[in-house]
């Protein structure tokens, strides 16, 4: 699904016109790609929102930047950790015919067995490089660990056909695992890795595939 997101150029680069921008509840952006020109642009704050919200994170969107429309995806964004606001985004131009290498967030399905038996879920991987093109990019790629006992792994060769994509990693990469009660107690209780999802999920890279 393509969502049209409406830009406007930014000409003014002073810090006073940043802030004024974002006191308007705006975003200052920049579309940038390997075929077009790096252009300066803001958005408004509330509707980047919805828009991420209806396509995706990563998700094509339709910038409309004075009449003239590219097709872009965020690429990245900095955020304002303390009111945990965007605070400038980055578009990469895209086509639609062109693959795209991604990160995308992966997400742990269904209570294990092996947890019910006692067992301790491991995630060392929250992200995997995902290579398509940008509507067959997913927004994140779900393991049903469900059925998963004790001293079990999930690998990238279990969820190697979800899609029209393709993992950039060696199928015997461990996803996931469960660890035997004992084995979980030795551990140092600072390099164990919990079940979820990163809480800074900024900063991605994202490239081109000519």
């Amino acid at each position: 699904m393509t969502s049209v997101l409406q830009a406007t150029e930014r000409t003014e680069f002073r810090n006073s016109a940043l802030r004024k921008i974002r006191q308007e509840g705006n975003i200052p952006a920049i579309v940038y790609g390997s075929k077009v020109d790096s252009k300066p642009v803001y958005v408004n704050g509330l509707e980047l929102i919805k828009t991420i919200k209806t396509v995706g994170r990563n998700g094509v969107i339709s910038l409309d930047i004075g009449g003239n429309k590219q097709d872009v995806i965020l690429s990245e964004y900095q955020e304002n950790h303390i009111k945990k606001e965007i605070v400038h985004a980055d578009f990469l131009a895209v086509d639609k015919s062109s693959k795209l290498t991604v990160e995308v967030r992966v997400v742990l399905t269904g209570e294990a067995a092996g947890v019910k038996d006692g067992g301790v879920l491991q995630q060392p991987f929250h992200e995997l490089s995902v290579t398509a093109t940008p509507d067959n990019i997913p927004q994140t790629i779900e393991v049903d660990v469900s059925n998963l006992q004790v001293g079990e792994t999930v690998t990238v060769a279990d969820i190697l056909y979800q899609g029209k994509f393709e993992i950039n990693h060696e199928p015997e990469l461990t996803i996931a695992s469960i660890l035997p009660p004992k084995q979980e107690e030795e551990i140092n209780a600072g390099e164990e890795q919990e079940p979820g999802h990163p809480e800074n999920e900024e900063g991605r890279e994202t490239e081109i595939i000519e």
